[in-house]
């Protein structure tokens, strides 16, 4: 009992020295953990002369106290551990993590208080709220993880809490070949479509690797081009130069101020980009996609799709909720002229990411379906090339690329 009251109290001096410094601990670590030493050290000098309780392993106790105010308490080693991907709590003691995509049930109990508390804290440094009004959050922590946030009444009874961390395992085609996820023939033809021009649209469930896939398909923009981002949230790390990140933003509290994702990528357009590259498209803001791209713009974006050809019909869907003068007569051929390539990414029973389709998109459309072909399927555990020929191949020929090479298919369907 004596080591948990000595705990305490040097905890409560580490937070009074932090206070009097008037240091900002999620930013100013090195501060903060001399203050925590200091703390420590004039402990030990009061517990030689007998006046506080005996402390234990003062080691181990700089490094909760650093977690506890320069980190996220009793979750920061999870946000630590470079095997974990994902965290989420349903209640105080039911605290989940995902490891190689499958799920496990951590020991760990936080009372109610602590939860809000840890919300409240990663919340600070984003700029917002969550409360009756607003019960839903999307945030990002200062390492680039993403925090999704519900309470109650929208949840039963609990806060549900989602920690989506962004682990750089690939940011080149390659790095996808080297982990099993991509063949060494799909990652040559997606560099030099990427390279070319070709917009690519990436689809796939929940985790499925998109956002790591588009990261790794941006890697092949060349170096000089400009690139504009649009997100819900910051997550795309564009391994490039000159590149400009957009985020929206929430309403204020009297309910203004909001950035829509359609504003941004209308803003894009303003910035002089060389390729818009969107997060991920869900509703009306895929018209102004479509407007983007059909105006000559290359660019890239995900969606959420049970398979390759089910994104280029939700893409076809979704610019319809843009409004009633919005017909499927102009959607339709837009986006077949848009779309070159989609590239559908999912994750099998053992937790595994793969690409499991490359899907060229043509220019024709009949009865109001986009013809389309497939270049890449999975066929057990292997990527495997069947098309005879690219897509748009005025595009890579401008790019100085020859087509006829760039499909090293030794069974292609005729």
């Amino acid at each position: 009992m004596s080591t948990v009251q000595a705990e305490e109290l040097v905890e409560a001096d580490v937070r009074d020295l932090i206070r009097r410094s008037n240091i900002d601990p999620l930013v100013q670590q090195v501060e903060a953990k001399e203050l925590i030493q200091q703390a420590i050290a004039e402990y030990e000098r009061q517990m030689l002369r007998g006046v506080v309780p005996r402390l234990e392993n003062a080691d181990s106790l700089i490094s909760s106290l650093f977690d506890k105010v320069c980190g996220f308490g009793e979750i920061q080693q999870y946000l630590d551990d470079s095997s974990v991907e994902e965290i989420w709590i349903n209640a105080p003691d039911e605290i989940f993590v995902a490891r190689a995509g499958e799920s496990e049930l951590t020991g760990l109990t936080l009372s109610e208080e602590q939860i809000r508390a840890l919300v409240e804290r990663m919340l600070k440094t984003s700029g917002r709220r969550l409360d009756l009004s607003t019960p839903f959050v999307d945030s990002s922590l200062p390492d680039g993880s993403r925090l999704h946030v519900a309470i109650p009444d929208v949840t039963r009874r609990h806060w549900a809490i989602n920690i989506r961390k962004f682990i750089a395992r690939a940011t080149r085609l390659s790095d996808l070949v080297k982990l099993g996820s991509l063949s060494l023939d799909a990652a040559k033809f997606l560099d030099a479509a990427v390279a070319s021009g070709l917009n690519c649209l990436v689809s796939g469930a929940t985790q499925a690797g998109k956002t790591t896939m588009l990261n790794c398909l941006s890697a092949s923009i060349g170096m000089r081009e400009r690139v504009i981002t649009c997100e819900e949230i910051f997550e795309l790390k564009i391994p490039l130069r000159d590149v400009v990140n957009l985020q929206c933003r929430q309403p204020n509290l009297e309910g203004h101020g909001e950035i829509p994702l359609r504003r941004l990528v209308k803003e894009a357009l303003r910035m002089r980009p060389d390729r818009l590259i969107i997060g991920e498209v869900r509703e009306a803001e895929s018209l102004d996609m479509l407007i983007a791209l059909n105006s000559g713009l290359p660019g890239l974006c995900t969606i959420h799709a049970n398979s390759a050809r089910d994104a280029i019909t939700k893409m076809c869907t979704l610019p319809l909720l843009a409004g009633d003068n919005i017909s499927s007569s102009f959607v339709v051929p837009t986006v077949a002229s848009c779309f070159d390539v989609v590239v559908h990414c999912d994750r099998n029973l053992r937790g595994k990411r793969q690409v499991r389709e490359i899907l060229a998109v043509g220019n024709r459309v009949e009865n109001g379906v986009i013809e389309t072909s497939t270049l890449f399927r999975r066929e057990g555990d292997q990527l495997v090339c069947v098309a005879s020929e690219v897509p748009s191949p005025e595009k890579f020929l401008r790019a100085g690329y020859a087509p006829d090479t760039l499909l090293n298919c030794e069974g292609a369907l005729a």
